[in-house]
């Protein structure tokens, strides 16, 4: 008894936890696995049988249960094999992953290989199987075509069963005969290890498998072995290194330091051999981004070399999300799960990639190793530097003799897959064959491998190689071995086996590429700490609060990165990774750092020591890995100098006549002795007791802290989605587990919405956010569109699940495409039914005269569909969500589209999201609350196509000058272009015109030819509006056009903003957020000159307020990212404007209205002043000034004759403005102001108390004026047409 509990005590430190054996179960007999896909065409060798565990020693361990259904599962995925003498049976190798509801791993290691069949009954059972199929085959015509499939899942098993060719008659006579051939079946050996030791593993298994199918007995019987490996080999000391003995050699393995990146022991070179350099990069990006990724091979062992060697190439970040590397057949309904994963599914050999159905492709990664090619999503950010990045991982890998150029190019989802019915093997380019049969690469192919260690381990073999040599035969493909691990073994110190070499030099190359993407990282990252919100006092109010908690300083992090970088980073930011790795660092300030997390906050201090705070930290160059040398030489030295060996293989204590051996056949071991480790063995004594003592030292930090089990709970609530399911269960299958998991998913899906409309929200209202406590100020463009991408991933991914049939790339187009046919079919387009309950933005007073715009899902299709540039699906289903989210619709779109329950039911299985009616009621709820903001997602995106405009012109209808003579004209301008000069038919005052997407409108050029009797024109104001997203905007007059009448101008500009209709403000009222608070509607702008008669002048402080507001503006204007600015032209010369406030300046104390006599305009101030500055010149008074006041002056004319000259008419005030923007422009305003204040005309035309009069106003805004000289002010073209400086 106590022999077993030591070795418990010792088994968290054991190398290996189990040793198990899967095969055919002699009782049971043959069962068909109809979970594998069953196929009854299909010869029966072909046909898979259920596996079955056993045996497996020990019986248990205590903090790794042992999971018979997976380990059988996963052993042999497809189930058992049988064949017969005429066919290959080589044996296999394969490893597999098992990751637990805590994110911890186990790892598996198998070697399969054909053993014999003694069973009469099974031999007769496979004979009675034979003969029906041959009778069936006769009766029937075999027909290759499959029936439709009635799911989009069963399509795909039976696409993955089609691989096999129908069967000859020549192949069918050469079937099974009981009487003529023998039967073998496949058995698995199994290794389960805590630590992916890969290598050792395999070395270990391939000697046991040697010792089986040797002529001669091992030197021990094999329980020896077992016993060895599972209870007195123990797990190497971190930055050490180990060797323990197999049946004929001993094996060496190594475990990298505390400092050092963590164990990964998967060839990479494979994993960059089998895609190729580029290909790799863009399948590690978009594990970053965490999209859907499906690996595909026929080879088990490579789609675990790709999965682990992407996973590892992550540091410090890791994958949060399902990850089953090795997809069993059983399980395929997995791929309809709505989450990111990383899977890997088998093909059969021959497999037609076309034929493949999977159930979601819109944000699939489609990654088939056997052929060499990716297939990518689509709107994929690239990874930073990438080129460079590509090229240095292109000379590490030259530098071991590997080429980088293997794989195709990636291809994105439009293109077809690969050429059907072509074999991998011929597909494999001639590359990649030369560098797999290469001696001198060593990288020698895992049967030479194995036919060298049998050379060197068997004495028979070795004496007839002697003799051949002494009769002078040569054995010349074993020469060539032999020469080619001499080649190497001279190279390295001390005489090394060839697959130590081959180990050495996998460990070396591994860490050289995993270095070079940790220097990627921690460039980027390298000042991520500063970003880091540390905003609780303790774990536990940490925990409590996570959900409501901003963590890291997102917009401030991306405003400090190069530009280059952002597409990515902005993306990146966004995933589960990224925030559990920020989770992480906030707990360590609590806890013991996550091992990754003090590695690579290690890496960011020493780059730190060497840099002295750079700032090549923040610059896009790239920076080189500077540390390959050294951890190549950290591993070379622990393999060169063991720091441990463990205790050799012994005799147990057996009966007599236990451990029978038998060649060729696994022998039954002897469970009394495998079940139970050592009883005297100082090592598990050893660890034992440190175990003992790290479990008090947990009961003491547990007592201080926070209860475990509360914390893991806090933990997995806090972590969102995808966490509470890395893997799917695989020992149970029932329809209870599989409607339990679907449940999690439609959960997760729910929260995973609420999370992603809230956050949009916080982002969009800004500071108003901030107020009511939501944390973070403001939001980058590019980050909004971050944020809509992601919503439009989430809602592909809602629609995907549980569909009936799978019908294109895009679940959610699919969907639109049938409601819009059956739409058509029942002619109801003209009347749908939200129209009659719901009717869109019922315009207000302000835009009463514009016509009203009907809402209709169908029409927007029709909009959709018509823009040639989106050629995809995918494209279109975006396009479309981004047009009702920008229309404030997409909630009652999606509600009218799921109204039709029929279709629903026809398009969707019973567990789907969208048959929740719940939780879909409370999505629709969340999308509802995007209506509380403005989204300009669809214009700002899709920038070049062509939209329909309608203009409206608004006259004063109460005078009878509605009507005028004249032809009127209009340009309408936005912030991408303008629409150009359009001509108005006479006496219409509505018109629609098409035009290249001209942005957020800003302004409008109103204007007429002074013909006719009757060419003065009152204008109210002119509406426009973009009939696709029906956004109206308002420009308002309030001016007359026409010559003697008003300023005597022919022309204005117009300055635009957007108009709030009634219905908008109504579609406010069913969310919990309370609208924004609006600016009050811009009231016609009416010149100051009327303004002052009416008796409502504003103060000399209210007018300097205005001034110093109106400058404030233009500065926040520039302090903004780029990309939000908005228009400038709004702050230069709207309401509340610059030109408004200096207008209110200059009218203060003007003597404007004169007995009998016309109104006179600051205009004709300016222009008196001017004329007396050239008078005063040409007398030669201005020769005596000071020289800049005198080039001042001449400036001041030259810009005030300029605008004179134009010929546009734009009236006196028209004038004034352009003064002042020209002004603004070229930081000339505070230099002309002494000049007005100093002009002998002022007090003819201004009061006593008037501010230009008073020195200190005017000195005060000088003051003001000056501090725009920092920014780069542009304006926009309308305004300075035909002005000739």
């Amino acid at each position: 008894m106590s022999g077993s509990s030591a070795a418990l005590g010792a088994a968290p430190c054991r190398f290996a936890h189990y040793f198990a054996i899967c095969g055919i179960d002699t009782d049971t007999g043959l069962e068909p696995d109809e979970l594998a896909g069953e196929n009854l065409e299909q010869s029966p060798l072909k046909r898979t049988f259920k596996s079955k565990a056993l045996a497996h020693y020990p019986e248990n361990v205590e903090w790794n249960p042992f999971d018979q259904d997976a380990v059988n599962m996963l052993c042999m995925p497809r189930g058992l094999s049988f064949t017969t003498q005429a066919d290959q049976r080589d044996p296999q190798f394969h490893s597999f992953i098992i990751t637990k509801e805590d994110g911890s791993r186990t790892y598996g290691f198998v070697h399969t290989f054909y053993e014999e069949v003694t069973s009469p009954q099974i031999c007769s059972a496979m004979q009675t199987l034979h003969l029906m199929h041959n009778a069936q085959s006769t009766t029937i015509n075999p027909s290759s075509t499959s029936s439709s499939s009635s799911s989009s899942m069963d399509s795909l098993a039976s696409s993955l069963d089609e691989a096999d060719p129908p069967i000859s008659s020549s192949q069918r006579a050469g079937g099974y005969d009981s009487s003529r051939d023998t039967l073998y079946v496949s058995k698995a050996m199994c290794l389960i290890t805590p630590m992916p030791f890969m290598h050792a593993c395999r070395r270990f298994l391939l000697q046991l498998h040697r010792a089986v199918m040797s002529a001669t007995a091992p030197p021990l019987p094999l329980e020896s072995y077992v016993h060895n490996i599972l209870y007195e080999v123990p797990l190497p000391a971190p930055g050490r290194s180990l060797k323990f003995h197999g049946v004929y050699e001993p094996i060496v393995c190594q475990r990298p330091g505390l400092g050092e990146l963590q164990l990964a022991d998967f060839p990479l070179s494979e994993a960059f051999t089998l895609l190729g350099v580029e290909n790799l990069v863009q399948v590690f990006t978009c594990t970053l981004l965490e999209m859907q990724i499906l690996l595909y091979s026929h080879d088990y062992q490579q789609l675990m070399t790709v999965a682990e060697g992407i996973t590892t190439l992550l540091f410090p970040f890791q994958w949060q999300h399902v990850y089953v590397p090795i997809l069993p057949a059983s399980l395929l309904h997995f791929l309809d799960a709505p989450v990111p994963y990383l899977m890997g599914l088998q093909s059969k050999e021959g497999a037609d990639r076309s034929k493949l159905e999977l159930p979601q492709e819109a944000n699939l990664c489609f990654v088939d190793i056997d052929n060499h090619y990716i297939e990518l999503p689509e709107d994929f950010p690239q990874f930073p530097n990438k080129t460079e990045f590509t090229q240095e991982l292109s000379e590490v890998l030259l530098s071991f003799n590997i080429s980088a150029n293997t794989g195709t190019r990636p291809r994105t989802r439009t293109n077809p897959g690969s050429t059907p019915g072509t074999p991998a093997k011929e597909r494999r380019p001639l590359a990649l064959r030369q560098l797999e049969d290469d001696g001198r690469n060593g990288n020698l192919a895992g049967e030479e491998l194995a036919v060298l260690e049998l050379l060197q381990g068997n004495a028979t073999l070795q004496r007839l190689q002697a003799l051949t040599r002494r009769t002078g035969v040569t054995v010349a493909r074993v020469d060539a071995l032999r020469a080619g691990v001499r080649a190497q073994g001279s190279e390295g110190p001390g005489a090394r086996t060839v697959a130590e070499e081959e180990e050495l030099r996998n460990a070396k190359l591994n860490v050289q590429l995993r270095e070079v993407f940790a220097s990627r990282f921690t460039t980027m990252f390298a000042d991520y700490e500063a970003f880091v919100i540390q905003s609780a006092p303790d774990l536990e109010s940490w925990l409590t609060n996570r959900e409501q908690m901003h963590n890291f300083d997102k917009a401030s992090f991306l405003s400090d990165q190069p530009e280059p970088y952002l597409p990515f980073l902005s993306h990146f930011i966004e995933t589960q990774m990224f925030a559990t790795f920020i989770d992480n660092k906030i707990m360590s300030q609590w806890e013991e750092k996550e091992p990754l997390l003090r590695v690579f906050d290690g890496r960011i201090e020493k780059a730190r020591l060497y840099n002295v705070r750079a700032p090549s930290l923040r610059s896009s160059c790239y920076q080189r890995c500077p540390i390959l040398k050294e951890s190549a030489q950290a591993i070379e030295q622990r393999l060169m100098k063991i720091d441990h060996t463990a205790i050799h293989p012994h005799l147990l204590d057996m009966k007599i006549g236990q451990g029978k051996y038998e060649q060729g056949f696994f022998p039954k071991l002897q469970a009394d002795v495998l079940n139970t480790g050592p009883t005297s063995n100082k090592w598990s004594h050893r660890t034992a007791t440190a175990q003992r003592r790290k479990d008090r030292h947990r009961q003491q930090t547990e007592h201080l802290g926070l209860d475990n089990d509360l914390k893991e709970k806090y933990m997995q609530e806090a972590r969102s989605l995808g966490k509470n399911l890395r893997q799917p269960k695989l020992s149970d299958l029932s329809p209870a587990v599989i409607a339990q998991t679907n449940w999690k998913f439609v959960e997760g899906l729910l929260k995973e919405c609420r999370m992603k409309t809230k956050r949009m929200l916080v982002e969009k209202m800004g500071r108003e956010a901030v107020e009511l406590g939501h944390g973070e100020v403001n939001i980058t463009g590019l980050e909004e569109n971050t944020l809509i991408a992601s919503l439009c991933d989430l809602l592909e991914r809602i629609w995907s699940h549980g569909l009936q049939v799978k019908q294109g790339k895009s679940a959610l187009w699919s969907h639109l495409l049938h409601y819009q046919a059956r739409e058509e079919k029942l002619g109801q387009q003209q009347a749908e039914s939200p129209v009659s309950n719901v009717p869109e933005r019922r315009k207000s007073d302000c835009c009463v005269a514009m016509p009203y715009l009907r809402v209709s899902l169908t029409q927007d299709m029709r909009h959709i569909q018509s823009m040639s540039e989106i050629k995809t699906d995918v494209g279109r289903a975006r396009a479309w969500i981004r047009l009702s989210l920008e229309k404030k619709l997409l909630s009652q779109h999606l509600k009218q589209l799921l109204s039709r329950q029929a279709l629903t039911r026809k398009l969707y299985k019973r567990y789907a999201f969208l048959r929740c009616e719940e939780e879909k009621e409370q999505f629709l709820f969340h999308l509802l609350s995007l209506n509380t903001v403005d989204y300009f997602c669809f214009t700002s995106v899709f920038t070049t196509i062509m939209i329909p405009y309608r203009v409206i012109i608004i006259p004063i209808k109460k005078l009878s000058n509605a009507m005028t003579t004249s032809n009127p004209w209009a340009c309408v301008s936005g912030e991408l272009r303008d629409s150009g000069v359009m001509q108005i038919p006479k006496n219409v005052l509505e018109m629609t015109f098409d035009c290249q997407n001209l942005g957020k409108l800003t302004t409008v050029q109103l204007g007429h030819d002074n013909a006719g009797l009757l060419a003065k024109w009152l204008v109210d104001c002119v509406m426009v509006r973009n009939e696709i997203t029906g956004h109206t905007y308002r420009f308002p007059c309030g001016r007359w056009l026409g010559k003697g009448v008003d300023d005597g101008s022919l022309e204005r500009v117009l300055i635009g903003e957007l108009a709030v209709s009634s219905g908008e403000e109504d579609s406010g009222k069913g969310c919990s957020t309370p609208p924004l608070l609006r600016s009050p509607s811009q009231a016609r702008r009416i010149s100051i000159t009327s303004l002052s008669g009416r008796g409502n002048k504003p103060t000399s402080a209210q007018i300097q307020e205005a001034i110093g507001e109106a400058v404030i503006n233009i500065i926040k204007h520039f302090h903004k990212p780029e990309k939000e600015r908005g228009s400038l032209t709004v702050l230069l010369c709207g309401e509340n404007s610059l030109v408004a406030a200096l207008e209110q300046f200059f009218h203060f104390g003007f003597k404007a209205a004169r007995l009998f006599q016309k109104t006179v305009f600051v205009w004709d101030f300016v222009e008196k002043a001017v004329a007396y500055m050239e008078s005063a010149d040409q007398m030669g008074d201005l020769q005596e000034t000071v020289e800049p006041l005198g080039m001042t002056c001449q400036s001041f004319c030259r810009y005030v004759n300029a605008i004179n000259s134009t010929s546009r008419n734009i009236g006196k005030d028209g004038k004034f403005q352009l003064l002042v923007c020209l002004g603004a422009r070229d930081r000339l305003l505070p230099q002309w102001l002494p000049l007005l204040v100093e002009c002998p005309v002022i007090p003819r035309m201004y009061e006593d108390t008037a501010l230009l009069r008073d020195r200190t106003s005017v000195n005060s805004l000088i003051g003001v004026l000056e501090t725009l000289h920092d920014f780069p002010v542009t304006l926009e073209a309308s305004l300075v047409k035909g002005i000739d400086l």
